[in-house]
């Protein structure tokens, strides 16, 4: 049963009705513009509201969340790393190579006791271009340590490497976190990051 289902409190209908419209409404305006416009830059917190919802604890709760992206590795280098993990890794397929990005995950509590716990996982971590079209994941017997993945507390915050694929001619790829497992809720298509450095400019001498 999903989580809006086990929610305890009753909303008016006209009001039901009316967040359900806004909500769909922005999903899909979210989904017609490019994902480029959304994503956060190379080594920007992002923070997020993550809404756990179990009638049997008394309702919602609200847990606050912040991932960045620490650095990214790609091309060679990448494919250094996914070698180290594993002589049986294989490589790249033609025309793509491998991109890592080393990913940090903080999660906290807004009220104390708190009842849960995050179980966070590399398949919530897409590569996609700037429009948004995804890539699919590289099949890898050993994933790079240390991993993005277990069990987090309130608290407490975890870092660890995520492998793409991605085709050599895209240039400038995203990656897209979505927050939504198990009993967790959030509202929206997935949060956006760049997964390319950007440029430096140089002030011309005078």
């Amino acid at each position: 049963m999903g989580v809006a289902a086990r929610r305890s409190r009753v909303r008016p209908v006209a009001a039901l009705l009316a967040f359900q419209f806004t909500t769909f409404a922005n999903a899909m305006a979210a989904q017609t513009r490019p994902a480029a416009i959304d994503a956060h830059p190379l080594g920007a917190p992002v923070a997020m509201i993550l809404e756990f919802g179990d009638q049997y604890l008394g309702g919602d709760e609200l847990y606050d969340a912040k991932v960045t992206v620490l650095e990214i590795a790609r091309g060679e280098k990448a494919w250094n790393i996914v070698r180290q993990a594993s002589a049986s890794n294989p490589a790249p397929k033609a025309g793509f190579e491998y991109l890592l990005a080393r990913v940090q995950f903080a999660f906290s509590a807004r009220t104390s006791p708190s009842h849960y716990n995050y179980n966070l996982n590399e398949t919530q971590f897409t590569a996609t271009s700037a429009s948004g079209e995804e890539f699919d994941a590289p099949s890898l017997v050993e994933q790079p340590t240390p991993r993005l993945n277990g069990t987090v507390k309130p608290g407490e915050s975890v870092e660890g490497w995520v492998a793409f694929l991605v085709p050599r001619s895209v240039s400038k790829p995203l990656m897209v976190f979505r927050e939504d497992v198990g009993t967790v809720s959030h509202r929206g298509t997935g949060t956006w990051f760049q997964l390319y450095t950007r440029p430096t400019y140089a002030h011309p001498a005078r």
